[in-house]
């Protein structure tokens, strides 16, 4: 084909279906709710850590999405080890995902071992499934803790996967809420992620932008305008000059003012005036005396 039918052949273009009853963005409310949550337990994490294998431990929050689930299963390494874990009222499974060889470099400090990077990727024997179990276990605690009321549903450990195409934890098309962690263990840094059904956690984050009916709408716009707060000025009648005379003014000169000397001063709020005052004192301030009020059709 030449170069100029190239040009003129028409262009395949990928569309994709977009279903706005389901977003696949968390919106900035819920997004800042949410990371505040992952950022607690990941000290909580950290510190369960240093406990168990006696070295000293961090884990941090790297990064938050919604995703669904078969993107989310796509981005994982293809050998890893994925440890679902139930939700009461939920078919879905929650994931806690990190490298097999991470644990098993994790479980070898538990025993006394020097915690070796260079494990070869394997399945966990029955003592290492009971003692990852185990973390687990405390893990979920912490995330219970720090989700609080997000997170309500009581939590349990599954099953171990070591395929992440395999793992079904959630429908393909299942949107989940990721938080991917960095976790430093000694020396040996690794990546961890955790994934929860969006449905899980979405209703517990309330509306984004909260309606009200719009039967007392002029009732509640009322009660707004009373609390907005506006500059009152307590002052002198006003008097016209010429910019000369501004221009000229020096210290000593005076500027005569048509108030009268025995009038009360003009409250005024944006101008417009809306009582009279005379001078007063509150304690070491100086005041004004509402003396008579105005009736304003404006």
């Amino acid at each position: 084909m030449s170069e100029l039918e190239d040009r003129q052949a028409p262009r395949q273009r990928s569309v994709d279906v977009y279903d706005f009853r389901r977003p696949t963005t968390l919106p900035r409310q819920h997004s800042r709710v949410l990371e505040v949550a992952f950022e607690t337990f990941a000290r909580q994490w950290g510190t369960q850590l240093t406990a168990k294998v006696r070295v000293k431990s961090s884990a941090t929050l790297e990064q938050l999405s919604m995703q669904s689930y078969d993107e989310y299963a796509a981005s994982l390494p293809s050998v890893t080890s994925m440890v679902l874990c139930r939700i009461d009222g939920s078919e879905s499974r929650l994931v806690l995902q990190f490298p097999a060889t991470a644990a098993l470099a994790w479980i070898s400090r538990m025993l006394g071992g020097s915690g070796d990077a260079d494990v070869p990727e394997r399945k966990f024997t029955q003592i290492e499934h009971a003692l990852v179990r185990r973390m687990v276990e405390d893990s979920l605690e912490d995330l219970k803790y720090s989700l609080g009321s997000l997170l309500a549903a009581p939590l349990a450990m599954d099953v171990v996967q070591y395929n992440s195409q395999f793992a079904q934890a959630a429908a393909p098309g299942e949107l989940m809420i990721v938080a991917t962690f960095s976790v430093q263990v000694g020396e040996l840094p690794s990546a961890a992620t955790l994934a929860i059904p969006a449905d899980v956690l979405l209703p517990g984050l309330g509306a984004v932008n909260p309606t009200a009916p719009t039967a007392d709408a002029g009732a509640l716009v009322r009660a707004q305008v009373a609390q907005v707060p506006v500059d009152v000025a307590v002052q002198l009648a006003r008097t016209s000059v010429t910019p000369a005379q501004i221009l000229g003014l020096a210290v000593g000169d005076v500027l005569p003012l048509p108030h009268p000397e025995n009038s009360p001063f003009d409250v005024t709020v944006n101008g417009t005036r809306l009582a009279t005052a005379a001078p007063a004192r509150n304690g070491s301030r100086a005041a004004a005396v509402i003396v008579t009020t105005e009736e304003n059709p404006r």
